[in-house]
């Protein structure tokens, strides 16, 4: 039974609740739901209810494409003058002994270590520190550039760029202009946490704000260029704060139309300050991907990352409104592991990967940034005796 089948079939449901039938038949008429109705979608929102939603969506928009890229992590130093109750991953200066940090050299050394492998981007994300101010950034994209100018160079979020600016002294749309002009191509999504105040003044309130954060990405978007959105989900938020945090992606994404994807992050309680909160369950997992497909109808993609996640629920994420799910890992990110993800050591080759897409009845499709399409998997067979090279594909996007 194909996705409108499906929702054809739940509106032909006599004892549906009136609610329910009214979100339904909004979303088959491409209909926007409201601040309301998303709550109420959390609250009330049966799973199989909200995936047979989400997938006709995912569907109308993608068929059965799933995507991956082949990129590789820098993470350029764990040190960080940040405090953020969640982060299992960076540690404070006066903790250095149990940091990284860096040099351009370093992080050069690690790009060329890619040559030859047919990775298209670099993705780099890590701690704060004053080091690491505008001069070094714009020296280090200059030089990734320069060096392979083919590759796509993603890098740092809004938390870093508010610190560089401010202690640079110049306004975000200046920084930002000067950072595209030095090779920055786009910007992954971390750092949005959770934009409601209520929230982010408990969880990470040393930080740029929700404002600001939007607002970098805005001054972004008007530079013509692209960027991706998360929310970390599953620790002391309420369902009305998701709803918050997805409205303020919604409004600016009718405003700019630059975001590609959104990224729910769930939180990990390991080795952090709020190892006091429980997990979400997996099912609380698959419903808020639902519902984030649902209620993000101006955005493109919504992505799951298998390696936080587990390859299983990964899977099961694609029938949820997910139609990306990163790609292979070769253990250059801490990010999740330190976090305490499942996969403690996350890899998986090529040909891993094709197999767990297809497993689903999903179609594989390698993308770049930009969700071109490089390769299409659907009918390429790997050799048995044959093992595919491994290529490093981390996060954060």
């Amino acid at each position: 039974m194909n996705s409108e089948h499906q929702l054809d079939t739940l509106l032909g449901d006599q004892n549906l609740p009136q609610a329910h039938r009214n979100i339904a038949e909004k979303v088959k008429n491409s209909e926007r739901i409201t601040f309301d109705e998303g709550v109420y979608l959390y609250e009330k929102g049966e799973l199989p209810y909200l995936g047979i939603l989400a997938n006709f969506i995912r569907e109308k928009r993608h068929g059965n494409n799933t995507y991956f890229n082949r990129n590789f992590h820098i993470e350029p130093t764990n040190l960080c003058v940040y405090d953020c109750k969640f982060c299992s991953y960076s540690v404070l200066i006066k903790e250095k002994a149990q940091g990284w940090e860096y040099t351009l050299e370093d992080m050069m050394n690690i790009v060329k270590s890619y040559d030859g492998e047919p990775v298209t981007e670099a993705h780099i994300v890590g701690g704060v520190l004053p080091q690491y101010d505008m001069a070094f950034y714009q020296s280090l994209f200059s030089e990734i550039k320069k060096h392979r100018p083919e590759l796509h160079v993603k890098a740092l979020t809004p938390v870093e760029y508010h610190y560089i600016f401010k202690k640079a002294k110049v306004d975000y749309a200046t920084g930002m202009k000067l950072m595209k002009e030095s090779g920055l191509e786009s910007m992954p999504g971390g750092g949005a946490e959770i934009f409601h105040p209520e929230i982010r003044e408990q969880i990470a309130k040393d930080k740029c704000n929700a404002d600001q954060w939007l607002q970098i990405h805005e001054e972004w978007h008007k530079l013509g260029m692209r960027s991706n959105a998360t929310m970390l989900y599953g620790h002391i938020e309420e369902f009305k704060h998701r709803i918050d945090h997805l409205e303020r992606l919604r409004n600016l994404q009718d405003k700019t139309g630059g975001f590609q994807t959104f990224i729910p992050l769930k939180f990990r309680n390991q080795d952090n300050q709020m190892s006091h909160v429980a997990e979400s369950t997996i099912l609380e997992d698959l419903r808020n991907y639902a519902v984030s497909r649902i209620y993000l109808d101006n955005f493109d993609h919504i992505k799951a990352y298998w390696a936080m996640i587990s390859r299983s629920t990964a899977q099961l994420s694609l029938n949820f409104g997910v139609d990306d799910i990163d790609g292979t890992l070769d253990d250059t990110t801490k990010i999740y592991a330190m976090a305490g993800a499942e996969e403690q050591h996350p890899a998986m080759s090529t040909k891993e990967l094709v197999k767990l897409i297809k497993e689903v009845g999903r179609k594989p499709l390698e993308r770049d940034t930009l969700y071109n399409v490089i390769t299409d998997y659907e009918n390429i067979e790997f050799a048995d005796d044959v093992k595919p090279k491994y290529y490093a594909l981390p996060v954060l996007n």
